[in-house]
């Protein structure tokens, strides 16, 4: 019921393209393939892994509560990660992976490049590279939360300078689907500073989600994703 109220309502646009998008790459992994699934947290892409040799690695720090700052899950669950360590020094040879995915971790990565330079000494020549992160993200799972805004040029800059080779860069959404989920989010927001505050919220906030959900079924192809997207979506290669 949840999901389905969650499609009605487009507030899943974000996650579910996402998920998708990352089900379509690992399909496209040659079975057998050792998969290291780099930050894999709760391991919500293994189901779609069941062709490879999966590997799951995390820095295993975080509870669910953290410092009780920005938004917090309230749980967290690291069990089956086979690799606890810092992301940036992976205790396995160079090479030893043919294709490493790592979504929607970087923010929570004091140094990305670094992160970077690990995959390619982790990827074998030609390995592949699966990679999203938010280009517009609240504070979550703060302390652990040191950057968004990775654009299409962070990706381009530093993922070509780490000796990659981009073959896949799209948004994940537009500017108008970002206001649509923030909006989405104003009363629970309000209610941060008063009850009056998130009820004064809601005839605004109903006016404005019926106009942005009528542009999200009947207009496609959004032209704003060069302003603000949800993050992208990029497949690079090892050089």
């Amino acid at each position: 019921m949840k999901r389905a109220i969650k499609a009605l309502l487009g507030s899943d646009r974000n996650e579910s393209a996402r998920i998708a998008w990352v089900q379509e790459q690992l399909a496209a992994v040659p079975a057998g393939s050792r998969l290291l699934d780099a930050g894999a947290g709760e391991q919500r892409y293994r189901p779609y892994c069941s062709h490879l040799r999966y590997v799951a690695q995390d820095f295993g720090a975080y509870d669910g509560h953290g410092d009780g700052a920005g938004l917090q899950t309230g749980s967290w669950n690291y069990t089956g990660i086979d690799i606890v360590c810092d992301i940036a020094s992976i205790p396995e040879p160079a090479g030893s992976f043919d294709a490493i995915l790592c979504t929607e971790v970087l923010e929570h990565v004091p140094n990305p490049s670094e992160v970077l330079a690990e995959f390619h000494r982790l990827l074998r020549t030609d390995g592949k590279l699966i990679l999203t992160a938010p280009f517009a993200s609240l504070v979550h799972f703060a302390p652990h939360f040191y950057a968004t805004g990775f654009s299409r040029y962070w990706y381009e800059y530093h993922v070509s300078n780490k000796g990659f080779a981009l073959e896949k860069l799209t948004p994940n959404g537009d500017w108008f689907d970002v206001l649509y989920q923030e909006t989405l989010r104003l009363p629970r927001m309000a209610a941060r500073e008063s009850r009056l505050a998130a009820i004064l919220s809601l005839p605004s906030t109903a006016a404005m989600l019926a106009v942005l959900r009528l542009r999200q079924l009947f207009v496609s192809g959004g032209k704003t994703s060069d302003v603000a997207a949800f993050g992208y979506h990029c497949v690079a290669r090892k050089l």
